[in-house]
């Protein structure tokens, strides 16, 4: 396997060190050149690229690519991804490419169950972008052949970003809505997850999420209590001082499935709760 992936962040990151020892290369782009001296001296090659022209040498490291991972948002203009490398992609000898989307994409549910056959209606200007850039690449995966795995995680958490160090740092939050719940995933299981696609190559849409759906201040309660410390006060959510892009996450209400890539990939989630996961980084470390 030869790798290349387009913004190498938290989650691809994870991704690309799961799948380690079977790759013979790995390379991923970064807007800085600090970012990338970082990614050369864990033996990933850098390329730099901000989505706005075609990156140096990035078409000659795709046409040697096996997977392609994109997790690089869209803007006004589409997909950057598509727009400077689709003709790169297209010509390259691929054997998959997965797309990190997201929940937000299914918009507000009142809070009902969603799986991967509801009609996605987004409500915010950044999950309308990523619908059009999902069918965008389902389109692409239709045109050229190649097996595009779509794949809408949910809220991202795991060594550095989590209830426990933000309990730590003081940066918890109780806000508290009735009725208001959220999935999320631990950056372990988006790793695994993406393994299983890879070993199933397919155009298919698929939830990475955890089992769980819950009020967001359960998590912060139960941090807080294997931390032997007294949560943060409760706020109410109606009169809050917190930005827009905070209050618009509230705007989304649902409970999300992760039965299809259970019962097709067969993946098995290594933190299936907030509570199996707290549990393990409790003892294995947060930070």
């Amino acid at each position: 396997m030869r790798l290349f992936v387009f913004g190498m962040g938290y989650s691809a990151t994870a991704f690309a060190e799961k799948m380690r020892d079977r790759l013979e290369w790995v390379g991923g782009t970064t807007r800085s050149a600090d970012k990338a001296a970082s990614l050369h001296e864990r033996g990933i090659t850098p390329f730099l690229f901000d989505g706005t022209a075609p990156g140096n040498e990035i078409g000659e490291a795709l046409a040697k690519a096996t997977h392609v991972l994109v997790s690089i948002a869209p803007d006004e203009d589409g997909d950057p991804v598509l727009l400077q490398h689709g003709g790169d992609l297209e010509a390259a000898n691929l054997s998959w490419i997965g797309y990190l989307s997201t929940v937000g994409v299914y918009g507000d549910h009142g809070g009902a169950w969603v799986d991967e056959e509801t009609e996605a209606r987004p409500v915010s200007e950044r999950s309308k972008l990523r619908l059009e850039a999902e069918n965008g690449w389902l389109e692409f995966a239709e045109e050229t052949g190649i097996p595009v795995g779509i794949f809408r995680l949910s809220g991202i958490y795991g060594p550095g970003r989590n209830a426990l160090l933000n309990l730590e740092t003081g940066k918890a939050r109780r806000l508290i809505k009735p009725g208001q719940v959220f999935n999320r995933i631990h950056v372990e299981d988006i790793a695994g997850a993406l393994e299983a696609a890879c070993a199933k190559p397919a155009a298919r849409i698929y939830n990475i999420t955890d089992d769980e759906p819950c009020p967001p201040q359960n998590v912060i309660e139960y941090a807080a209590d294997l931390m032997g410390v007294a949560p943060p006060p409760e706020i109410d959510f109606e009169t809050a001082d917190i930005s827009p892009m905070a209050r618009s996450f509230y705007g989304e209400n649902k409970r999300v499935s992760n039965a299809r890539i259970k019962e097709e990939l067969g993946y098995s989630f290594r933190h299936p709760t907030y509570r199996a996961a707290l549990d393990h980084m409790f003892k294995t470390g947060w930070r």
